[in-house]
């Protein structure tokens, strides 16, 4: 009796992911309103909307504000499907690549020994820099992004399958070993299922980053993806509200990606999530 009234106790005292989340969105529609009004009342700033607009004009925008007599939402929508497709096929390529290399590296001290310090090297290369020579090398837009999207979905997916691998129980390894089970069965039947929370951490990483060093290096060339608009729309090709829609259907897509990758996990790992329910 006494256990029961203390998970009830425990349960009363959680707080429900939903609330904290409305709490956390009211919190920041309040701070932007705060420095939206400071702004604007200020006096300081010749068209303080360019600067920081108020949320509803941001909202209003979405139906009034038109480019060549289209709604700007529909292009950036546009763009953001081109934006989303390099991501996607680069973040595939990465996810691949990235779990064979930490399967390479578990099974063979020398291949890890040799590819871990590249690994590094390629993490401390910034995206910046790393956009202009990809592209002298392939000189195609397209083929340069995926790339850099699959370069940095890489590293996460490689290093924390790796781990994973690693956290593996010794206890479990020598069941393995006392049942003659090959190396395939260790695998498939402990090391990968032991790995997937490790794995999934990689990707709820890399996603969001893959979609965002997409956005930020097609700001430096040409193209009709969203960082294109973005950079259009900051040098006053086209109106600024154009700029605000694309931060927020970025951030959209950023929260959204995460948020799948966390939704997957819970489908390919249930008994993870199960466990932190009964404690």
């Amino acid at each position: 009796m006494e256990k029961e009234l203390q998970l009830r106790k425990k349960k009363k005292r959680q707080f429900p992911a939903h609330l904290s989340l409305v709490i956390w969105l009211l919190g920041l529609v309040v701070v932007w309103e705060a420095l939206a009004t400071f702004i604007e009342v200020s006096g300081q700033f010749r068209s303080p909307q360019n600067y920081l607009p108020h949320l509803y004009l941001v909202i209003k925008s979405v139906f009034t504000v038109k480019v060549s007599d289209e709604l700007g939402v529909v292009m950036v929508f546009r763009a953001a499907g081109v934006t989303l497709s390099r991501a996607f096929i680069g973040f595939s390529i990465g996810i691949i690549a990235g779990f064979l290399l930490a399967l390479l590296m578990d099974l063979s001290g020398i291949v890890e020994k040799i590819a871990f310090p590249y690994l590094m090297l390629i993490q401390m290369i910034p995206i910046l820099g790393m956009a202009p020579i990809i592209y002298a090398i392939t000189e195609n837009v397209d083929q340069s992004r995926i790339i850099i999207a699959a370069i940095l979905t890489f590293y996460p997916i490689s290093t924390n399958t790796l781990a994973g691998f690693k956290a593996v129980e010794r206890e479990k390894k020598d069941l393995m070993q006392l049942c003659v089970a090959n190396k395939f069965q260790v695998y498939w039947k402990t090391k990968i299922p032991a790995a997937l929370p490790y794995f999934f951490t990689g990707l709820k990483i890399s996603a969001p980053l893959a979609i965002t060093a997409a956005i930020l290096v097609d700001t430096l060339q040409g193209g009709n993806s969203l960082g294109c608009l973005l950079s259009q729309s900051l040098k006053g090709g086209m109106s600024r509200y154009i700029f605000w829609q694309i931060v927020f259907v970025s951030a959209i897509i950023g929260v959204g990606s995460g948020l799948i990758m966390g939704l997957i996990e819970k489908i390919c790992c249930p008994y993870r999530f199960s466990k932190k329910k009964r404690k």
